[in-house]
């Protein structure tokens, strides 16, 4: 039809043009004899074609644009739940396939990793429901992201010299060269927190501000963890999928946050951060703040050391000497112990501890699953791993925070 109605235009003009006079009677040169369209022409047959081309809209309406459904993105912590959206009569469903990524620690009787265990031999629960396990793998490919915070209060002022040697032999082992993908940044509290090194590879760069340490006055260790993981851990891009961990070496006492405990915890779960601590009491004295540094740890699914509570022996070969051990002697007094600060062959205590640390989160699986609860309520969702074998000890974070509804 509409075919038709445009032959029968392009005709009318083609019969009008050639038919127009030659006043001058002569043979119109070859450039003359193409149709010239007339003004008035050119109105007819424009509002020919918007007549056809109205027609042909409505004949034939433009599809409404596809909407594509958004592919399925892995996440380290719930995303929102799936949508539903109805366009021009077809329904558009989002979905985002979230996945909750949870590295693992598993120890033997003696404290070292076991490493041949398979995805069989573990059973991961969350709220106490157990979960699907979606991807296992034995080798953890996620760098890792570390805070190494130092305690250089007044209090930790005699042991801080073997804080400063043990954490530049931590710091040498975790980074090994300037090609690791880990990175570390140093942190110090006494009364506040200082930021001295950000996140590095470096070990030279690293272990040059480390020599340079100080002690101070004041002890805040709640408001470092909380800076700490606010600050450095919460600002850790997405897209380096690396594990977040906060060494801290402290004698765990604290009289100056603002920060309380319970919103250091929370802030490092928020920040899906591990804590380690190492505690750096001496043998013989009393610690009250043992059980806050075990509560740090246990909390976020770390693992909390006291190296220099071991047992001293009985004579001067064995190590250090806690305060009134053996009275008060001028050689006494020369290994320190009027302060509880032990002899350097007991350094190795607290680098042992470290290497510890060191080796577990070298040594760690990957499990991941697919939350059974799809919920976006940003409630805290605790997490629980074990294993089907009896006499090892297992580590994990201990839980994540879902995400709130926008």
């Amino acid at each position: 039809m509409m075919d038709s109605i445009i032959s029968l235009a392009v005709g009318w003009v083609k019969m009008t043009t050639m038919d127009s006079p030659n006043p001058a009677g002569r043979r119109p040169r070859e450039s003359e004899q193409r149709p010239r369209v007339t003004t008035g022409q050119g109105a007819v047959i424009s509002g020919i074609l918007l007549v056809l081309t109205s027609a042909g809209f409505a004949q034939n309406p433009t599809p409404s644009p596809q909407v594509p459904m958004s592919a399925p993105a892995v996440a380290a912590t719930p995303a929102a739940p799936q949508e539903a959206n109805s366009t021009g009569g077809q329904t558009t469903v989002r979905v985002r396939v979230e996945i909750v990524d949870v590295p693992v620690t598993v120890l033997d009787k003696q404290g070292r990793p076991v490493i041949d265990l398979t995805k069989d031999d573990f059973q991961i629960f969350e709220d106490n429901n157990r979960q699907n396990i979606k991807y296992f793998s034995r080798e953890m490919r996620q760098p890792l992201r570390i805070g190494l915070i130092l305690d250089t209060s007044n209090s930790a002022r005699p042991a801080l010299g073997f804080e400063k040697d043990a954490a530049s032999e931590f710091v040498f082992n975790m980074l090994k060269g300037r090609s690791s993908k880990n990175k570390i940044f140093l942190q110090t509290f006494d009364a506040t927190s200082s930021i001295i090194q950000d996140f590095t590879n470096d070990p030279e760069q690293l272990n040059e501000k480390i020599r340079l340490l100080k002690a101070g006055g004041g002890k805040a260790l709640f408001d470092a963890i909380y800076f700490a993981c606010r600050e450095k851990m919460m600002n850790t891009p997405r897209s380096e999928n690396a594990r977040r961990v906060l060494v801290v070496v402290s004698d765990g006492r604290d009289v100056q946050s603002k920060s309380t405990i319970e919103e250091a915890i929370s802030m490092a779960r928020r920040a899906e951060t591990v804590i380690y601590t190492i505690g750096i009491t001496a043998y013989g004295f009393h610690s009250s703040g043992k059980p806050i540094l075990e509560e740090l740890s246990a909390a976020t699914g770390g693992a909390s050391y006291n190296p220099l509570e071991q047992t001293p022996g009985t004579d001067l070969a064995t190590g250090y000497l806690s305060q009134g051990q053996i009275g008060d002697t001028s050689q006494n007094k020369g290994l320190g112990a009027s302060t509880g600060i032990y002899s350097a062959t007991r350094l190795m205590q607290l680098a042992d501890s470290l290497d510890s640390i060191g080796r577990e989160l070298n040594e760690q699986y990957s499990i991941q699953y697919t939350p059974q609860n799809d919920r976006a309520d940003g409630t805290y969702r605790s997490i629980r791993v074990e294993v089907n074998r009896k006499g090892y000890t297992v580590r994990a974070k201990a839980g994540y925070f879902a995400p709130s509804e926008p």
